[in-house]
């Protein structure tokens, strides 16, 4: 362990000379990065050195216990501190993932269930709009295609924090909602009142701080235009403003037709583009570094059922975690904290056991 805080503390160090460099600054995302790095780095040193502290404070005591026999009695509460401090540095030093600092895009798509679908998909968009608002971070609907009674077939949203803070990043919360969810509830379609089950996906990518992190070669994309629809496929727009970028290589393709600008439905075509390929490398790279996954909690099939929402009931199930409450018409207002807590702490106890095999 010291072994490794030791190259921990250098690394902070050098992260500390880089961050007090003016033309680092001048690269935003470079200098959230480092500032990213930093804070997780700053956290674990300052742990050890108050370890380090109580273990000299508990060495002194003893000494000076054999002159003043009164001193003996703050040993136990000293060892307690040590304890403590030495289970903090501990959590600390599991290893996370790097990308928890990050913002997101998400896509929300509609799944089984037609128009049903599409219109829980609006509602989970509701959801993580208002989960995202109490804490403190902004959404940006990035794309949306609407279903013919107000739903969504398909929306994309980017969620950012203004904080470079691992704790408080986008990813670290939001990377355990990839996955199907399950609605069963009566359907506003529904005329004779019977409980329909439903299903919506939800993707989840870290976002790209730099462009420079993904290489994209600009001959490897078809660019197509086109006039945007609205529901039902009738035209919204008369100009070609309306986007579709295909990326040869990997196959992804993405289509952006929200802004009334070309330019700007392109620019958002390539955030989007960056950040599909930066998690297809992620995992491509971890397939082959180790049989372990990053998360034990978030990786998985994509096309996974991950959570229940059962509206008779009022309740919500989490099938990863065994996570259940009847407090559902909060949960879709944006109390969602104790359904990742319940993913965070699986996931905290996996790496824990991890570092014991």
């Amino acid at each position: 362990m010291l072994e490794s805080i030791d190259q921990l503390a250098t690394e902070h160090g050098q992260l500390q000379q880089q961050l007090a460099d003016p033309a680092v600054h001048q690269n935003p995302g470079l200098a959230k990065k480092l500032n990213r790095r930093y804070l997780e780095l700053d956290r674990i040193v300052k742990a050890h050195h108050h370890l380090t502290s109580l273990n000299d404070d508990l060495e002194a005591t003893k000494e000076l216990a054999g002159e003043d026999a009164s001193l003996a009695d703050e040993i136990p509460a000293l060892e307690a501190s040590i304890d403590e401090a030495q289970v903090t540095l501990r959590n600390l030093l599991i290893p996370r993932d790097p990308d928890d600092g990050r913002d997101v895009i998400m896509e929300i798509k509609g799944g089984e269930g037609g128009e049903e679908s599409a219109l829980f998909a609006a509602d989970l968009l509701r959801m993580y709009i208002h989960y995202a608002e109490s804490r403190g971070w902004k959404t940006e609907v990035l794309d949306s295609t609407e279903s013919d009674l107000g739903g969504y077939k398909n929306v994309q949203v980017a969620i950012k924090s203004s904080s470079a803070d691992p704790d408080q990043g986008v990813w670290a919360r939001m990377k355990y909602e990839g996955g199907v969810h399950r609605v069963q509830r009566v359907p506003a379609t529904e005329s004779q009142g019977r409980i329909h089950t439903s299903t919506t996906g939800v993707l989840v990518f870290p976002e790209v701080d730099e462009p420079e992190e993904v290489e994209i070669n600009q001959n490897d994309l078809k660019i197509d235009v086109y006039r945007s629809s609205g529901p039902g496929g009738q035209s919204v727009n008369t100009t070609d403003s309306a986007v579709r970028i295909t990326h040869m290589p990997s196959g992804i393709v993405v289509s952006m037709q929200n802004e009334k600008s070309q330019l700007q439905n392109r620019e958002a075509a390539m955030r989007v583009l960056r950040a599909r390929l930066l998690a297809k490398q992620q995992e491509e790279q971890e397939a082959e570094a180790s049989e372990k996954r990053k998360s034990q909690i978030r990786g998985m099939d994509r096309s996974e059922r991950i959570r229940t929402y059962n509206f008779p009931e009022n309740r919500i199930a989490d099938h990863r975690t065994g996570f259940k409450a009847y407090n559902l018409d909060q949960v879709m207002n944006g109390a969602l904290d104790p359904v990742i807590d319940s993913c965070v702490q699986a996931d905290e106890e996996a790496r824990l056991q991890e570092l014991g095999d």
